[in-house]
């Protein structure tokens, strides 16, 4: 939906993705300066990227496969090369799938990384206070949290898990005490 005005919008435009889409991120993954579209795909088992040419218009969806059932998808640069990358929560293989920007708009093959049972959220921080990105998943079926610490260019430590309550649908992080340290928050 376009803006046009203060609050009003125009009709929709679709684009075509893979089956069940349940999770969107918009930013520039080929570094033209527009907002790009990547999208979870639950059912086709991929995420979907389309690109902007500009005008608001995208180019034909191109599918990347990941683990069974991604539910969220975060795009963040993950290995301190200044493009983002695709890390997606993989609900059915209990995984999380890291795709690495090549830099023109396309990715690599997915690295998939074990977490709990179930995750439906992904969360991209430094944790650590190291610099780099890591990764912090909600598994709704395990009731925990995995949290996967960045090894530098791009691959991950094996996850720590810590329990939480049940269900975990949701999870973001913030320093919610004031003490210069992450924290993470569920819901």
């Amino acid at each position: 939906l376009y803006l046009i005005g203060c609050s009003t919008f125009l009709n929709q435009t679709t684009y075509p993705v893979g089956t069940g889409p349940y999770s969107v991120a918009v930013v520039d993954v080929n570094s033209d300066s527009k907002p790009d579209i990547v999208v979870a795909n639950y059912f086709s088992n991929t995420v979907s990227v389309l690109l902007n040419v500009g005008s608001g218009n995208f180019t034909t969806q191109t599918n990347y496969t990941v683990g069974t059932g991604p539910y969220s998808v975060a795009v963040v640069d993950m290995n301190s090369d200044s493009k983002p990358d695709i890390v997606v929560a993989d609900y059915g293989s209990s995984t999380v799938s890291v795709l690495l920007n090549a830099g023109n708009g396309t990715f690599s093959a997915q690295t998939s990384y074990t977490v709990g049972t179930g995750p439906y959220s992904v969360a991209v921080v430094d944790v650590n206070s190291d610099s780099k990105p890591d990764i912090v998943v909600g598994n709704y079926d395990s009731n925990t949290v995995s949290v996967l610490l960045n090894a530098g260019n791009g691959t991950f430590n094996a996850q720590t898990t810590y329990t939480v309550g049940t269900h975990p649908f949701s999870v973001a992080v913030a320093d919610v005490n004031s003490d210069n340290k992450s924290d993470i928050v569920v819901a």
